[in-house]
């Protein structure tokens, strides 16, 4: 059987759970950091235990299609609550645990949810008086002791007298799996309604990107991005699923690094952000080496551009060097990612080249893909053997994707969603009159048929002169700078463009601001100098005429980034209404 006719054949999420404890019952599936070592749980294991999960489910009242909330950090338990509730019939709505009491509100009251499964007894104090202000959801269980809910522990222990098998039997893959509410950027989530067949399509599609970067069978994946977005989700949980690949749960930003060094990946996930992060955090610990150290990476960079860039210019110097550096500097970098990793992932959003081709040169394969929440959620991706950095790579098989007149994406296929959760006039708005989903975004394919992303369609600045301009271009270069940890650029029906600076803490502290106000002039000075090199860079229409210093970062904490690492643009707006307006007074 070929790959295409296993996947093909899979009628389920559960199902594909199934057959891989079947097949590989003693092979590692999830693994977590408990009292200071790594436990690990069996694909055996995974499934009985959500099995009995689903059927306590079915024991306490829960039907095919009805809405369970997951609410929780990663852990191995979500993956086990997740396939429970799916094997039962029902759906699951999976919310970020960083939510707030309105935000768990939203999800819950919109989506109906019959019961609840939460995490620890800290989330339970934002999540209960949204549970109690929720009439349909009367069942609640949790991960830890927590007042007032069942442990998963004792629900699984209870099980029930559901036939599951038979239920799983019944599941095809045109029934829904999940809702998915949205990150949010730009005004209230919506819950995007995702059949399995939307989440397998991308497994096969995934599946041939891992053909291309090893045996099957043995990868190891580090999940660090929340479960509850759609691109953990089906890339760092359901297809490892379907390949007997194990999963280790990073247990947080701080120790990824050495996460990795003890996990040893062959495969990782990320968003655009941690990557930039990691390449920053490379280039300040490299200010603390030694010039010769400095200079070995320097050449390394530079070298392994042109190798990526222009092979065919390498000198036979150049080519014995770069072979040297291999040993002296990359196997370095790749011992410091665990030593087997095989390919770094970077999906939802967009990867600045530069921070791609800084990999790249260092020897680190990062394949930028491409998609959304809508679209389950991999339109496409590049692969090992064909990465171009400037390209989010070819499409998936069984996708279908066009270029409409204006040059926005358009999507068919069965990885496409069914419409958002309770909101008709929403989803008649995201398709064509000919059911194509509109993305939003714009792009076009280059000589070889790869997907370029150009810009994101509603968040072009349009100017008052008529003029189109990417803001997304202006803050991949401002964001290079080490003096600026974030911005964003702004303009929309303006005559030129501005921008709201987040200081980069590391360099204040390094030059003298720590304690700077935003209207400090030595620092607006400064500040303004980085501007105005980067301004030399843009066309004119583009070029930043003036910023504004804001006083903290944009984090999730206080509600202006999304759990995915995402500025909230709508919330920045509303809380610096005034100051943006000054931006743009005469």
């Amino acid at each position: 059987m070929t790959a295409a006719e296993r996947y093909a054949a899979l009628r389920s999420l559960p199902h594909a759970l199934a057959q891989t404890a079947a097949q590989t019952p003693q092979t590692a599936a999830l693994r977590a950091k408990r009292d200071g070592a790594w436990r690990s749980w069996t694909y055996g294991e995974y499934q009985d235990q959500a099995w009995r999960f689903a059927a306590c489910l079915r024991a306490q009242g829960v039907q095919p299609g009805d809405r369970v909330l997951l609410a929780a950090e990663n852990r191995p338990e979500w993956a086990i609550a997740d396939a429970g509730i799916m094997a039962a019939g029902a759906i699951t709505v999976p919310a970020y645990a960083t939510n707030t009491a309105d935000d768990h509100r939203h999800v819950l009251s919109d989506s109906g949810a019959r019961a609840a499964v939460i995490s620890t007894p800290a989330l339970a104090t934002r999540f209960k008086p949204a549970f109690d202000d929720a009439p349909a959801c009367d069942l609640l269980f949790a991960m830890e002791p927590v007042d007032g809910a069942e442990t998963l522990d004792d629900a699984i222990a209870a099980g029930g007298d559901a036939d599951i098998d038979a239920t799983v039997a019944d599941l095809k893959r045109d029934d829904m799996a999940c809702i998915i509410y949205t990150s949010g950027t730009g005004g209230v989530p919506k819950g995007v309604m995702t059949n399995h067949g939307a989440i397998l399509c991308n497994a096969f599609g995934a599946y041939e990107l891992i053909v291309g970067l090893g045996p099957i069978g043995t990868e190891r994946f580090l999940c660090f991005l929340p479960l509850s977005h759609s691109y953990e989700h089906t890339c760092g949980l359901w297809f490892p699923a379907t390949i007997a690949a194990t999963v280790a749960y990073a247990e947080s930003l701080d120790k990824l690094v050495g996460n990795m060094a003890e996990i040893q990946p062959t495969v990782m996930t990320a968003v655009p952000r941690l990557y930039e992060s990691m390449r920053d955090r490379i280039q300040r610990g490299l200010e603390k080496q030694p010039p010769l150290k400095r200079k070995m990476f320097a050449k390394t960079l530079a070298l392994g551009a042109k190798r990526y860039e222009a092979p065919e210019t390498m000198t036979l110097g150049e080519k014995l060097t770069n072979a040297l550096l291999d040993k002296l500097v990359r196997k370095k970098v790749a011992e410091r990612f665990g030593g087997s990793l095989k390919g770094f992932v970077s999906g939802g959003g967009r990867l600045d080249p530069d921070v791609g081709l800084f990999f790249t040169a260092l020897g680190v394969r990062l394949l930028q893909g491409y998609g959304q929440t809508e679209t389950g959620p991999v339109v496409c991706c590049n692969t090992p053997a064909g990465l171009k950095i400037e390209t989010v790579g070819p499409i998936f098989p069984d996708v279908d994707v066009k270029i409409a007149e204006d040059g926005e994406i358009l999507v068919k296929g069965e990885l496409v969603m069914r419409g958002y959760w309770g909101d008709d006039a929403a989803t008649a708005r995201a398709f064509t009159k000919d059911g194509w989903l509109m993305t939003g975004d714009i792009g076009r394919f280059d000589d070889e048929g790869r997907l370029m992303i150009t810009d994101r369609k509603k968040d072009i600045l349009v100017m008052s002169g008529g003029d189109n301009i990417s803001p997304a271009r202006i803050e991949g270069k401002l964001a290079l700078r080490t003096e600026i940890a974030q911005t964003v650029a702004l303009g929309d029906g303006e005559s030129h463009v501005a921008a709201l600076i987040v200081v980069d803490d590391v360099w204040a502290a390094a030059n003298g601001f720590n304690d700077a106000s935003p209207d400090d002039p030595a620092l607006r000075k400064a500040i303004g100098t980085a501007i105005d090199d980067i301004n030399k860079d843009l066309s004119v229409i583009e070029r930043v005429k003036r910023f504004a210093l804001l006083p903290e970062a944009c984090t999730i904490d206080n509600g202006l980034m999304t759990p995915t690492l995402k500025i909230k643009r709508h919330k920045l707006k509303e809380r610096y209404g005034d100051l943006i307006k000054s931006l743009f007074m005469s």
